[in-house]
């Protein structure tokens, strides 16, 4: 048994599982301890990965080497392209997914990796000295040493779950909190704060009427999340349904609130505003006489159902009754009730652009210890705490992603300048960068990144350079060929677009929005170019093409932006002594202490007045 390791992850969600295989995958000799092996990565809320803009961070972290699009693929059961009807920068891929499938692929994935170990424990302290990290202490008495520590903690510092005026300590239902950590980490200086979360009950599919709902199948022709799979590995796939609630589900859950947590004064920590709780609805939306549910369900062979949409933590008694009186649901058993849950979080801006802490070195925070909500904000930042970890081992740069480059970047950026004043969640409307930054490109955009970190596998890399070589060969083929009126007036008649009087080039038509290249493809010198192109490599083809001054643009924008973003500020910068700048901008700029002038840009507080002083005494 080794106790001396480079890299300890202590938490094996979504977080610690990216971070535990990004550290391996980088040579480090890896410990992932975790309070329970069965439930690594446990989809602790909706079975589902990916969503708007959730979806385009899972495809970075593919792209990256991570493995949580790797795992969907192989326990999908419905895959769905979201906003196909807007433009591309706003198309986000989600896939439902086998909860217990999803757990095991990621334990195969861990158990199997060179250089990544796993031990079943609570990790109760770390051992710090001098404001340096070494390693962790766990209930067993044990003491394990490391370089590096990160915490991936999710719900589970000082945990609280709450169901009506029942308060129980645990990280989720069923499993114990992690206490110790919290008290230590608030005495060394760190803040802290509450946050709160919740989810729905678990209904029985036996007891429910599915024909009194509305059937949500997934896609015709089902994608896949990895670049390394093109083919859909979902065989049978299995619906959702929709439902709603109404006035009189509404009505019992009014005369509930008295013995809401959240309404009587037990909860007053932060909940999330953007996936508001039943409760929280009925009375921000009082006007509404409906709110739209979705039943998910929870695997391929199981009956249990997610009831999206119907979070709460009030009385057991008030979720059924009111739960009853919903179109199908009239006689659902549940499995267990929804609630509510409180945990520590420290804010985020307490974190380097590398999520190291300013306070202590080499302790590393990734997840919802930072505030953020979802499985793949999580996942995401747990690899970038991996990969920075391992590189700071090796004496070798930062790894950090910026703003357009990555969705990554702009949620690490968002966190570490802004901080959080509710559980933060990404969205589209968060990345100015977003036509850069689409589902489809990730890999172009960031294996490379990745092949220069030398995580990337010789089949992934392989790939790339195959994609590279066909988006190409096809652009080569639409700018130069020509198409005949008489070849493609017929096409563009269905196309409901003017047709053409003498032969023009198929590179503009495509600009056309209705004219694609598989529409195209049934003139025979298209359909033979395209016949071996994958539907990934013709999507961004198109892309590119239809969206090209748009896309120029933004490129031009941000290398004008770049010369000052990536401006160093040093460590040791004086801010206190400025006399030209405001004093909320003194205090901000000091505790943040940012890296760059991009990052101080953004900094709640900091005006473009206080930026320009600072840029003078930098020239100086």
């Amino acid at each position: 048994m080794n106790f001396h390791y480079d890299v300890i992850v202590v938490g094996a969600g979504h977080a610690g599982s990216e971070a535990a295989a990004a550290a391996a995958n980088m040579g480090m000799q890896t410990l992932l301890i975790t309070m329970d092996m069965t439930k690594i990565a446990q989809m602790s809320c909706n079975p589902a990965i990916g969503g708007i803009a959730k979806g385009q961070i899972v495809r970075e972290i593919d792209a990256l080497g991570g493995y949580m699009g790797i795992v969907t693929d192989k326990s999908t059961i419905q895959f769905r392209m979201l906003n196909k009807s807007k433009g591309p920068a706003m198309w986000s891929p989600r896939a439902q997914c086998d909860r217990m499938e999803f757990t095991t692929e990621w334990r195969k994935v861990l158990e199997n990796l060179p250089n990544l170990f796993l031990f079943q424990d609570t990790v109760s302290s770390l051992v710090v000295d001098n404001k340096k990290v070494n390693g962790v202490m766990t209930n067993l008495g044990l003491a394990f040493y490391a370089q590096s520590v990160i915490l991936t903690n999710g719900t589970f510092l000082n945990g609280l779950i709450h169901v009506g005026k029942n308060k129980i300590e645990g990280g989720r239902m069923g499993d114990f909190p992690s206490k110790g950590l919290s008290e230590q980490l608030s005495a060394m200086g760190f803040e802290t704060g509450r946050m709160k979360t919740g989810t729905p009950v678990r209904i029985d599919g036996r007891t429910i009427d599915f024909s009194k709902m509305i059937v949500q199948t997934g896609d015709t022709n089902p994608e896949t999340f990895s670049f390394l799979n093109d083919k859909s590995l979902c065989k049978n796939p299995k619906p959702c349904y929709i439902t709603y609630t109404n006035n009189t589900v509404h009505n019992r859950l009014f005369k509930g609130l008295k013995d809401s947590p959240l309404y009587n004064g037990t909860i007053d920590s932060i909940g999330p505003r953007y996936c508001p709780s039943i409760e929280d609805k009925i009375v921000t939306f009082a006007d509404k006489d409906k709110h739209q549910l979705f039943l998910e369900p929870e695997g391929k062979w199981t009956n249990e159902y997610y009831l999206n949409g119907f979070s709460s933590s009030l009385p057991w008694d008030v979720q059924v009754e009111a739960m009853h009186k919903i179109p199908g649901l009239e006689n659902a058993h549940i499995y267990r009730p929804g609630y509510a849950i409180e945990y520590d979080f420290f804010q985020p801006t307490q974190l380097y652009p590398t999520l190291e802490t300013k306070l202590v070195e080499n302790l590393y925070f990734a997840g919802q210890i930072n505030g953020t909500t979802g499985y793949e904000e999580a996942a995401g930042q747990g690899l970038m705490a991996g990969l920075n970890a391992a590189l700071k081992i090796q004496g070798k740069p930062e790894f950090i992603l910026h703003r357009d480059e990555a969705y990554i970047g702009v949620l690490i950026d968002d966190l570490i300048n802004k901080g959080v004043d509710e559980p933060y969640r990404m969205f589209t409307s968060r990345a100015e960068h977003r036509i850069l930054l689409r589902q489809d490109n990730a890999d172009l955009r960031l294996t490379p990144k990745a092949m220069d970190l030398g995580i990337i596998s010789e089949e992934r890399s392989s790939l790339l350079l195959q994609k590279q070589q066909e988006i190409k060969r096809i652009k080569d083929f639409v700018s130069s060929y020509s198409v005949k009126p008489d070849a493609v007036n017929p096409i563009l008649e269905t196309a409901n677009t003017n047709t053409i009087k003498e032969s023009v080039k198929i590179i503009k038509l495509l600009k056309r929005p209705t004219v694609s290249l598989n529409l195209l493809a049934a003139i025979p010198d298209i359909k033979e170019v395209l016949a071996n192109a994958k539907k990934n490599f013709i999507d961004t083809v198109e892309i590119e093409i239809k969206y090209e001054p748009y896309i120029q643009r933004e490129v031009e924008a941000t290398n004008k932006i770049k010369k000052f973003e990536e401006l160093k500020i040093p460590k040791n910068f004086d801010y206190a002594s400025i006399q030209n700048i405001s004093t909320e901008a003194k205090q901000k700029l000091t505790k943040i202490k940012p890296a760059t002038i991009g990052q101080a840009s953004r900094i709640s507080g900091v005006s473009p007045a206080d930026i320009t002083t600072i840029l003078l005494i930098l020239r100086n």
